[in-house]
Protein backbone atom coordinates (compact mmCIF):
# COMPACT_ATOMS: atom_id res chain seq x y z
CA UNK A 1 0.00 0.00 0.00
CA UNK A 2 2.88 2.23 0.86
CA UNK A 3 4.46 1.90 -2.59
CA UNK A 4 1.35 2.51 -4.35
CA UNK A 5 0.63 5.99 -2.29
CA UNK A 6 3.85 7.01 -2.78
CA UNK A 7 3.78 6.23 -7.23
CA UNK A 8 0.42 8.33 -7.21
CA UNK A 9 2.40 11.11 -5.22
CA UNK A 10 5.28 10.74 -7.89
CA UNK A 11 2.80 11.09 -10.30
CA UNK A 12 1.27 14.11 -9.22
CA UNK A 13 4.61 15.76 -8.50
CA UNK A 14 5.71 14.80 -12.27
CA UNK A 15 2.56 16.19 -13.74
CA UNK A 16 2.58 19.08 -11.50
CA UNK A 17 6.31 19.45 -12.86
CA UNK A 18 5.77 19.09 -16.62
CA UNK A 19 2.80 21.54 -16.74
CA UNK A 20 4.99 24.21 -14.49
CA UNK A 21 7.66 23.98 -17.57
CA UNK A 22 4.72 23.97 -20.24
CA UNK A 23 3.71 27.12 -18.93
CA UNK A 24 6.76 28.85 -18.11
CA UNK A 25 8.52 28.12 -21.13
CA UNK A 26 5.50 29.64 -23.36
CA UNK A 27 3.91 26.53 -24.73
CA UNK A 28 0.78 28.53 -24.13
CA UNK A 29 -0.47 30.04 -26.32
CA UNK A 30 -2.57 33.39 -24.80
CA UNK A 31 -2.99 34.97 -28.03
CA UNK A 32 -7.17 36.69 -28.24
CA UNK A 33 -7.35 35.86 -31.87
CA UNK A 34 -7.06 32.38 -32.29
CA UNK A 35 -9.64 29.50 -30.87
CA UNK A 36 -9.60 28.59 -27.53
CA UNK A 37 -8.62 25.24 -26.39
CA UNK A 38 -10.98 23.00 -25.75
CA UNK A 39 -10.15 22.69 -21.68
CA UNK A 40 -10.20 26.64 -21.75
CA UNK A 41 -13.58 26.56 -24.12
CA UNK A 42 -15.02 23.83 -21.38
CA UNK A 43 -13.64 24.77 -18.01
CA UNK A 44 -12.98 28.94 -18.08
CA UNK A 45 -16.42 29.75 -17.42
CA UNK A 46 -17.04 27.21 -15.26
CA UNK A 47 -14.12 28.06 -12.96
CA UNK A 48 -14.83 32.09 -13.36
CA UNK A 49 -18.66 31.10 -11.74
CA UNK A 50 -16.96 29.38 -9.54
CA UNK A 51 -14.78 32.07 -8.22
CA UNK A 52 -17.91 34.16 -8.08
CA UNK A 53 -19.63 32.60 -6.25
CA UNK A 54 -17.51 31.65 -3.86
CA UNK A 55 -16.66 35.54 -2.57
CA UNK A 56 -20.05 37.64 -4.36
CA UNK A 57 -21.85 39.18 -0.96
CA UNK A 58 -24.60 37.17 -0.44
CA UNK A 59 -27.92 38.43 -1.28
CA UNK A 60 -29.88 40.64 -3.94
CA UNK A 61 -29.97 43.65 -4.85
CA UNK A 62 -30.83 46.33 -1.98
CA UNK A 63 -31.99 48.88 -4.21
CA UNK A 64 -35.58 48.23 -5.58
CA UNK A 65 -36.26 48.31 -9.28
CA UNK A 66 -38.54 52.04 -9.07
CA UNK A 67 -38.55 54.07 -12.25
CA UNK A 68 -36.48 56.05 -10.79
CA UNK A 69 -34.13 53.71 -9.59
CA UNK A 70 -34.22 52.17 -13.04
CA UNK A 71 -33.75 55.26 -14.74
CA UNK A 72 -30.47 56.18 -12.97
CA UNK A 73 -29.02 52.55 -13.46
CA UNK A 74 -29.55 52.78 -16.76
CA UNK A 75 -27.62 56.71 -17.22
CA UNK A 76 -25.19 54.48 -15.43
CA UNK A 77 -24.74 51.86 -18.16
CA UNK A 78 -24.94 54.57 -20.71
CA UNK A 79 -21.60 56.25 -19.07
CA UNK A 80 -19.66 53.49 -18.20
CA UNK A 81 -20.84 50.22 -19.81
CA UNK A 82 -22.13 50.42 -23.20
CA UNK A 83 -19.31 51.41 -24.95
CA UNK A 84 -18.59 47.82 -24.72
CA UNK A 85 -21.60 46.15 -23.68
CA UNK A 86 -23.92 47.97 -26.45
CA UNK A 87 -26.97 50.27 -26.36
CA UNK A 88 -29.73 50.75 -28.72
CA UNK A 89 -27.99 53.76 -29.80
CA UNK A 90 -24.63 52.03 -30.45
CA UNK A 91 -26.01 48.33 -31.05
CA UNK A 92 -22.53 47.81 -32.59
CA UNK A 93 -20.31 47.38 -29.48
CA UNK A 94 -17.13 50.47 -30.15
CA UNK A 95 -15.00 48.32 -27.55
CA UNK A 96 -15.83 45.03 -26.74
CA UNK A 97 -15.00 42.98 -30.14
CA UNK A 98 -11.16 42.61 -29.33
CA UNK A 99 -11.28 41.39 -26.21
CA UNK A 100 -10.83 37.86 -25.39
CA UNK A 101 -13.22 36.81 -23.95
CA UNK A 102 -15.79 38.10 -25.76
CA UNK A 103 -17.09 41.17 -23.88
CA UNK A 104 -21.01 40.15 -23.88
CA UNK A 105 -23.60 41.57 -25.74
CA UNK A 106 -26.35 42.75 -23.10
CA UNK A 107 -28.76 43.91 -26.08
CA UNK A 108 -29.04 40.43 -27.36
CA UNK A 109 -28.21 38.61 -24.37
CA UNK A 110 -29.27 40.16 -20.92
CA UNK A 111 -27.39 39.38 -17.99
CA UNK A 112 -28.32 36.31 -16.28
CA UNK A 113 -26.51 35.80 -13.63
CA UNK A 114 -27.76 36.28 -9.70
CA UNK A 115 -27.79 39.84 -8.52
CA UNK A 116 -24.70 39.74 -6.42
CA UNK A 117 -22.35 37.89 -9.16
CA UNK A 118 -23.38 40.94 -11.14
CA UNK A 119 -22.20 43.35 -8.20
CA UNK A 120 -19.35 41.57 -7.27
CA UNK A 121 -18.02 41.73 -10.81
CA UNK A 122 -18.47 45.21 -11.99
CA UNK A 123 -17.05 46.00 -8.71
CA UNK A 124 -14.02 43.83 -8.77
CA UNK A 125 -13.64 43.51 -12.49
CA UNK A 126 -12.51 39.95 -14.46
CA UNK A 127 -8.55 39.15 -14.55
CA UNK A 128 -7.26 38.48 -17.96
CA UNK A 129 -10.35 39.73 -19.59
CA UNK A 130 -11.51 42.99 -20.83
CA UNK A 131 -13.73 43.85 -17.68
CA UNK A 132 -12.35 46.32 -15.32
CA UNK A 133 -12.70 46.60 -11.93
CA UNK A 134 -15.44 49.47 -10.95
CA UNK A 135 -14.82 49.87 -7.58
CA UNK A 136 -12.85 52.63 -7.11
CA UNK A 137 -15.08 54.71 -9.67
CA UNK A 138 -18.75 53.71 -8.64
CA UNK A 139 -19.80 53.90 -4.68
CA UNK A 140 -21.90 50.38 -3.94
CA UNK A 141 -25.06 51.94 -4.06
CA UNK A 142 -24.19 53.07 -7.59
CA UNK A 143 -22.95 49.38 -8.35
CA UNK A 144 -26.05 48.27 -7.02
CA UNK A 145 -28.08 50.53 -9.23
CA UNK A 146 -26.53 49.95 -12.41
CA UNK A 147 -27.11 45.72 -11.05
CA UNK A 148 -30.72 46.60 -10.56
CA UNK A 149 -30.60 48.26 -14.07
CA UNK A 150 -28.92 45.11 -15.83
CA UNK A 151 -31.57 42.56 -13.94
CA UNK A 152 -34.66 44.56 -15.64
CA UNK A 153 -33.05 45.45 -18.97
CA UNK A 154 -35.70 43.83 -20.26
CA UNK A 155 -38.86 44.46 -18.44
CA UNK A 156 -38.51 48.09 -17.99
CA UNK A 157 -41.64 50.25 -17.56
CA UNK A 158 -42.91 52.02 -20.69
CA UNK A 159 -41.28 55.67 -19.69
CA UNK A 160 -37.66 54.25 -18.91
CA UNK A 161 -37.95 51.85 -22.42
CA UNK A 162 -38.31 55.02 -24.31
CA UNK A 163 -35.47 56.76 -22.68
CA UNK A 164 -33.35 54.06 -23.13
CA UNK A 165 -34.56 53.63 -26.44
CA UNK A 166 -33.56 57.29 -27.76
CA UNK A 167 -31.47 58.34 -25.28
CA UNK A 168 -27.57 59.19 -26.36
CA UNK A 169 -25.30 58.75 -23.73
CA UNK A 170 -24.65 61.36 -21.52
CA UNK A 171 -21.23 63.19 -20.82
CA UNK A 172 -20.23 62.82 -17.22
CA UNK A 173 -19.97 65.75 -14.54
CA UNK A 174 -16.86 65.29 -12.41
CA UNK A 175 -19.66 64.99 -9.47
CA UNK A 176 -21.59 62.24 -11.27
CA UNK A 177 -18.82 60.11 -11.15
CA UNK A 178 -17.94 59.99 -7.40
CA UNK A 179 -18.76 58.00 -5.01
CA UNK A 180 -22.26 59.41 -2.64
Amino acid sequence: MRGYMLGIITALVVLAGIAYFYLTLGYLDVRADVSPSSFESNYAMKFLDASVDRHAPPGDSPVQPTEANLRDGMHLYQDNCAMCHASPQHPEKKFGHPFYPPVPDFLKDAPDMEENANFYIIKHGVRWSGMPAWGNTLSDQQIWTLVTFLGHMGKLPAAVEQEWQRAEARSQQPEARSKK
